[in-house]
């Protein structure tokens, strides 16, 4: 395995520079085909299914694509995974210069590009893994958090913009163009690494039932993931309803402004986290931003004050960077890493199987209640968000009293000792 050094943050920083740049692509690409297909047929469930599409065939491909991440080169399978992934967006974009895509069309890509993104995640955690000290774990997932917050920090505004002056052809270019730069990160960083991972000679089914074991065999941790599946479903529900809710008022181009500045929040948060990073009481930070993240996302909806939703947005996504920090901390600290590829493949798949439910669900259900209250969709949006909120906040209380999670937290004796002797 990589010897672990300080002098890896710099790989770590270039890799990361990469995956950020991949993240606001994939933004642009998502924002607008969410609003292409909105704007042609006016349902959340044909923008809940673009998005459930997008998502599962990654997430049943998560567990065999973490023990390929611990038998094979990390790095190289993070090039193949971005690189073949922007073969589903070049096939929608051809779709489109040879006229109007069809819903099927759209679908269809953004599948394949989930199918070859499977590859990269197992891949891109584990490396940071081989690459950083347990010291470190904490600063760069607070960068992670900021990578994935560009989605939703700059993507909207960007498309926003883009799509004032142009068409959703423009941003689907300008996503296949940073496909490039993230192989080429990617590659740098495995040219720059001189020992890499020992080629695992064991079974494919053997290697992923040793994942399996690793993560069931402490119950905390699997407590954990099980109560993490439920948190996914009440977020999901969000990420998929915001834009539909804040589309019933307000136009693309507000809509892109809404969601840069509610997630600045993460932004904020990321940037203090990777400075400074979380030091102790990792499951209290971890409830607690899930519970305020709860109550932002109900306030979200209450109202069509542009000021106020930017507001409440902000303190969602503010809170997210404190729960993510300290769920990948507990995670990491108690997984082995010669384990950690395929132990992520099964916790990912686990925990976002409550993205499935909200993405099956979400749309139909937002659709059943503005044909309900005959307020249209905007209102049936507002309504299941609104309750996803505070079903969130309830499950983050009820979080802080499962012991099996404390002790996750208690059981890393080496590492306390380090984060007491900073403190000192």
């Amino acid at each position: 395995m990589t010897g672990k050094t300080n002098n890896n943050y710099g790989k770590f920083l270039l890799l990361w520079a990469g995956e950020f740049i991949s993240c606001i692509g994939g933004g642009l690409t998502s924002f607008g085909l969410g609003l292409y297909i909105f704007q042609k047929t006016g349902s959340a469930a044909d923008m809940a299914l673009l998005t459930l599409l997008g998502f599962l065939p990654g997430l049943i491909l998560k567990v065999p694509a973490g023990v390929l991440a611990d038998k094979y080169d990390r790095r190289l399978l993070m090039m193949i995974g971005d690189g073949l992934s922007g073969l589903g967006v070049l096939f929608i974009l051809i779709c489109m210069l040879r006229g109007e895509a069809a819903l099927w069309q759209i679908y269809l890509g953004t599948t394949i590009s989930s199918v070859f993104s499977a590859l990269l995640e197992p891949s891109y955690t584990a490396t940071i893994t081989d690459l950083l000290t347990k010291e470190q774990y904490s600063k760069a997932n607070g960068l992670v958090s900021i990578a994935g917050s560009s989605r939703y920090l700059f993507s909207p505004v960007i498309a926003g913009f883009l799509l004032a002056v142009s068409d959703i052809r423009l941003i689907l270019i300008i996503d296949i163009c940073t496909f490039f730069l993230t192989v080429v990160a990617a590659a740098v960083v495995r040219h720059g690494i001189t020992k890499s991972i020992k080629k695992d000679n064991e079974p494919f089914f053997k290697s992923m039932k040793e994942g399996w074991h690793a993560v069931s065999g402490k119950k905390g941790l699997l407590v954990l993931v099980i109560v993490s599946s439920l948190i996914c479903l009440f977020m999901g529900v969000f990420q998929v309803l915001g834009e539909p809710f804040v589309l019933s008022f307000a136009d693309a181009k507000t809509l892109g402004i809404v969601e840069t500045a509610a997630a600045s929040g993460m932004l904020v948060t990321g940037i203090l986290l990777g400075v400074k990073g979380i030091r102790k009481n990792f499951v209290r930070a971890l409830w607690m931003g899930l519970a305020v993240s709860g109550i932002g996302m109900s306030m979200f909806a209450v109202t069509q004050n542009k000021i106020i939703v930017c507001i409440f947005g902000f303190v969602f996504f503010a809170a997210l960077p404190f729960a993510n920090n300290s769920l990948d901390y507990l995670v990491r600290t108690n997984i082995p890493d010669e384990l950690q590829g395929r132990a992520w493949g099964f916790l990912g798949f686990i925990s976002q199987l409550g993205y499935v439910v909200a993405y099956t669900l979400c749309g139909v259900t937002a659709d059943a209640v503005g044909r309900v209250t005959g307020q249209g969709v905007g209102t049936g949006a507002a309504i299941t968000v609104i309750v996803s909120g505070a079903c969130l906040t309830v499950v983050a209380l009820l979080m802080s009293r499962i012991r099996k999670i404390r002790e996750l937290e208690e059981n890393t004796p080496e590492v306390k000792v380090c984060i007491d002797s900073k403190e000192a």
